[in-house]
């Protein structure tokens, strides 16, 4: 059994559920009792309240669905399998399939993926299925395609291995061009700040110290009652980054709480309607239940860096990005929410009316969620090279007033094709290539300021090569010069150097 975490017992869950039985629980909405806390207190507001209702609705990419898709005859052991076209996991048993809301489709790409399968399949849609077994002699078939409904499979469990983040960090975008991400599209030099969570309706953050929440929770799940059957993948309280592993009944689940996703040029996902009842059992309890949005707070990292640690550019509370306008490096910026506060607030006054109605009572958890976890990152037994371990340094430059004839000497002399142009500052102001200089010759050019490219793309010493490679492709380029935060080139790292430098050094 869960036992309560050293704090004063205000009520017991025993007691709760009688008064639910009876029609008389007090229950109110996190928004609710955020008020009524304001109104009279956090001591007289506690001893009042049963219960407070939590609601989020966002993205949750861990998320899918194990399907028994009953036997064929002669039956087959799936050795493929797709719904729509969109491939599901199948190192199970025969006819059991897993299908992840972030698998896309093989047909439509980025516009349907696992998320709009899921989705379907609450909203009463058939599915197509197609699979191909190799045959053997218990499972001779080696092909099957036909169409289901919900209705036609034996179980549907919804189970989402993270869930309802504590809380998000905030994304902006401070390079020189937009980028598209799980957090949506990000405006280059921070036009637009993107938010997901409900804040002060926050399952997770209203009981920040895990007393409440644990294997056996009953919840709201995609419009039906579900479980937290444990931690979530990345679980993290000690940063405020509590995750749940939650499952449900598909079959009882409502299509406006599981909603298929896309997110462009990004990939897919499903929005999921999560609901925790909390249970006052303590004033600790009660004081994570009354924070409101102007006492949660976020960060918001520039996803313009690709690396697992961006740098936070801002904090900022919930009730600042609700707003619309957040201030970034002295900047007015637009924020917007992926999550739907209207869907969240939605489902903590339907989990209210259920509990209300005595539809829904409250089960003490068999165990409660460490809230002592930290996330570690991956851990890596080859030390990833970056820029600045394989550059060419110290780099052969020149000025905006050369002549080209010397520029040229230069490039020959030196085996180089790639010559970054420096201003009188030493700060990098262009670059111009061995082709450059062979068209402005033909063309007649004097000058390297009438051809030098001023738009340069660059990288930093401790980029990641993935991210030089994918610069050089995108860029249809075999060369970047290599700056630090004043501009000045510090480097040069071409295609050469990757070739010879990495990749030439990676087992085959």
């Amino acid at each position: 059994m869960a036992e309560e975490r050293g704090a004063e017992s205000l009520r017991r869950y025993e007691e709760i559920n009688q008064r639910i039985k009876r029609g008389d629980a007090v229950v109110m909405t996190a928004e609710e009792f955020v008020q009524t806390v304001r109104a009279t207190g956090l001591v007289k507001a506690a001893k009042e309240v049963d219960v407070v209702t939590t609601g989020t609705f966002g993205a949750m990419c861990s998320s899918g669905a194990f399907l028994n898709l009953g036997h064929a005859d002669p039956p087959i052991k799936m050795w493929h399998c797709w719904l729509n076209d969109v491939p599901a996991y199948r190192g199970l048993a025969a006819v059991d399939a897993y299908i992840g809301a972030t698998a896309m489709s093989e047909s439509k790409g980025f516009e349907y993926g696992g998320g709009h399968v899921i989705e379907d399949l609450v909203s009463g849609c058939e599915v197509e299925l197609r699979a191909d077994g190799y045959g053997t002699d218990c499972y001779p078939r080696k092909y099957v395609e036909t169409t289901l409904s919900l209705e036609d499979l034996n179980q549907a469990v919804l189970l989402n291995p993270r869930n309802a983040y504590q809380r998000y960090n905030a994304a902006t975008n401070n390079t020189d061009r937009t980028i598209y991400t799980y957090m949506g599209v990000l405006l280059p030099h921070c036009g637009n700040v993107t938010f997901s969570g409900s804040g002060q309706l926050s399952p997770v953050h209203k009981d920040s110290g895990l007393e409440t929440i644990g294997f056996g929770t009953r919840i709201f799940l995609g419009g039906g009652q579900g479980y937290i059957i444990g931690e979530g993948t990345q679980h993290s309280p000690k940063t405020q980054f509590g995750t749940l592993m939650v499952k449900g009944d598909l079959k009882q689940m409502d299509g406006r709480y599981l909603k298929g996703a896309s997110f462009h040029k990004y990939g897919t996902s499903l929005y999921v309607g999560v609901g925790i009842p909390v249970p006052l059992i303590n004033q600790r309890v009660a004081s994570t239940a009354a924070l409101g949005d102007d006492e949660i707070y976020t960060n918001i990292l520039d996803y313009g860096i690709p690396s697992r640690d961006r740098p936070s550019l801002a904090r900022v509370s919930y009730a600042q990005l609700r707003a619309g306008k957040v201030d970034v490096n002295g900047k007015s910026t637009p924020s917007s929410s992926l999550s739907s506060y209207k869907v969240a607030k939605e489902i903590a006054e339907t989990l209210k009316k259920w509990i209300q109605e005595g539809l829904f009572v409250l089960s003490r958890p068999m165990e409660l969620l460490a809230n002592d976890r930290e996330f570690r990152p991956m851990r890596l037994r080859r030390v990833e090279p970056r820029v600045e371990d394989i550059m060419t340094r110290p780099v052969v430059t020149a000025k905006p007033t050369d002549r080209i004839e010397t520029v040229a000497s230069t490039l020959v002399r030196s085996s180089i094709d790639h010559l970054p142009i420096l201003d009188d500052a030493g700060r990098l102001a262009g670059i111009v290539t061995s082709w450059d200089l062979a068209k402005a010759l033909a063309l007649r050019k004097t000058s390297l300021a009438e051809i030098m490219t001023t738009k340069v793309v660059t990288a930093q010493p401790k980029d990641s090569l993935d991210v030089v490679i994918q610069k050089m492709t995108r860029y249809n380029i075999s060369g970047l010069p290599v700056v630090d935060d004043a501009q000045h080139v510090v480097g040069i790292v071409t295609s050469d150097d990757v070739s010879k430098k990495v990749v030439g050094r990676r087992p085959a």
